[in-house]
C-alpha cells in the first residue's frame, strides 16, 4: 500500500534536518529521506565546524543571521547542547569592504570593531595584517557536527521520522500530491506527500522534475586543511581574509578547531565535479597555493602540517541561496561555501514556505 504523509523533506543533511525540526515542532507530521548513512562524508554537511560569520552587509543576509541566531539558541536550549562559539571574527585585506560591512553591522545596532594593522597584529600574534581589520565579537564557529545530532535529536522529539539509506529515485508531482519512488535495502516503495522539501545539495538537479525551473547549480570539490599551531597559547578568532585576485586565487576563510588545528580555505576554487565520482583529494597545485598563503600570512601556523579536508559546494552562479516554492515542491539549494551559519533560519523559511503557499522568502533568494 502507497503511504501517504503530508510533508517528506528529500535530503537530511543540514538544511533537510533543519526543516525537519522546524516542520516538526510546529506539529505537522514529516518524514525525512535521506540517501546515504548518517553521518556521510559525502555532502557538504560533515566536520567539526563551520565559520558563524556576520560580516555581511546585505540586508536580506542580516535579516537571516538575525533569525539564525534567535534559532541556533533556540535549538540549543531544547537539546542541551551549546552549538555556537563566539569567539569573534575577523575580517581584513580589502578596508572598503571593512568600512562598509562596519558600517551595516553598526546600523543594525550590531557590535563591530575596526582595529589599526598593527593593533590587529598585537591582538592575533598568530595572524599578519596589512590595512584596517574589523572585529566582530558575536560571531566565532558552528560545531557543525554537534548541530547535526541536534537537530535530528530535536525533530524526533517532536515525532519527525528520519529515514537514513532511503534514496529518492523519481518524484512526480500530481493534481493530488507529489509521488516519489524511494530505494532502501533491495526494496522500491512510493510515498505520495502533500507538499515536498528537497534539500539535496549536489543532488538536487537530479531529483526534481526536469520542468522545474532550477537555475545552474554548480558542483565543485573544494579542499581547505587544518595546519598546526606553532605555540600553544595564541588567540584564534575565525577570520575572512580578502585578497587581490592577481595574486591569489580567491578569497580566504577560517577558523580555529580543537583538537585538528586551525582550518584555512580558499573559497570557491575546486574543480567541478559529479558528486557521485569525486577523488576525495586536493588538487596538487592548489593544495600547494595554500601551504604558501600559510607561509606569508600566518607567523603562527606551521605550513607544512596541512590536514586536507574534501567537501562540496553547490552554488549558484551569484552565490545566492535558493529558498523558493512551485506548486507542491519547495526547494532550498545552492547553501555551500556559507550556508551552514544559516542553518536553522533557512530551516524556518523552508518550512514557511511548505506550509503557506503565499509566503515568500527575501527576493534575491526567489526563483525567476
Amino acid at each position: 500500500m502507497t503511504e501517504r504523509i503530508p510533508y517528506v523533506v528529500v535530503g537530511a543533511g543540514a538544511m533537510g534536518l533543519a526543516t525537519t525540526w522546524q516542520l516538526a515542532r510546529r506539529g505537522h507530521r514529516v518524514v525525512a529521506l535521506e540517501r546515504f548513512e548518517r553521518g556521510h562524508t559525502r555532502g557538504a554537511s560533515h566536520g567539526a565546524t563551520r565559520n558563524f560569520n556576520n560580516a555581511y552587509a546585505a540586508a536580506h543576509y542580516l535579516d537571516l543571521l538575525t533569525l539564525a541566531r534567535t534559532e541556533w539558541d533556540e535549538l540549543s536550549r531544547v537539546t542541551g547542547e551549546p552549538l555556537l562559539r563566539l569567539h569573534g571574527l575577523v575580517t581584513h585585506g580589502d578596508d572598503a569592504v571593512v568600512a562598509g560591512v562596519h558600517d551595516a553591522l553598526v546600523a543594525r545596532g550590531e557590535r563591530a570593531e575596526v582595529l589599526a594593522a598593527p593593533d590587529a597584529a598585537r591582538r592575533w600574534s598568530g595572524m599578519r595584517f596589512t590595512g584596517d581589520a574589523l572585529f566582530t565579537p558575536e560571531a566565532g564557529v558552528v560545531r557543525a557536527a554537534a548541530a547535526l545530532e541536534a537537530l535530528e535529536r530535536g525533530a524526533r522529539r517532536h515525532a519527525a521520522d528520519v529515514r537514513f539509506g532511503h534514496r529518492v529515485v523519481a518524484l512526480d508531482e500530481g493534481g493530488d500530491g507529489v509521488t516519489l519512488t524511494v530505494e532502501a535495502g533491495d526494496e522500491r516503495h512510493d510515498l505520495v506527500a502533500e507538499t515536498v522539501v528537497v534539500t539535496a545539495g549536489a543532488w538536487s538537479r537530479g531529483i526534481l522534475p526536469p520542468s522545474f525551473p532550477l537555475p545552474r547549480l554548480t558542483v565543485t570539490e573544494e579542499s581547505p586543511a587544518h595546519f598546526t599551531p606553532i605555540a600553544a597559547d595564541p588567540v584564534w578568532p575565525s577570520f575572512n581574509h580578502l585578497l587581490p585576485p592577481e595574486r591569489y586565487p580567491a578569497n580566504v576563510y577560517g577558523m580555529p578547531t580543537p583538537g585538528e588545528g586551525v582550518k584555512v580555505g580558499f573559497h570557491l576554487v575546486g574543480p567541478v565535479v559529479d558528486p557521485d565520482a569525486r577523488s576525495f583529494r586536493p588538487v596538487p597545485a592548489q593544495a600547494a597555493q595554500l601551504r604558501g598563503y600559510v607561509a606569508e600570512w600566518f607567523p603562527g601556523l606551521d605550513p607544512d602540517s596541512a590536514e586536507p579536508i574534501s567537501c562540496t559546494y553547490t552554488s549558484t552562479d551569484s552565490q545566492d541561496f535558493i529558498l523558493d516554492r512551485r506548486g507542491r515542491i519547495v526547494v532550498g539549494a545552492g547553501f555551500s561555501g556559507h550556508g551552514f551559519k544559516f542553518t536553522p533560519a533557512v530551516g524556518a523559511v523552508l518550512a514557511d514556505l511548505a506550509t503557506d503557499d503565499t509566503a515568500r522568502a527575501a527576493a534575491p533568494f526567489r526563483l525567476l
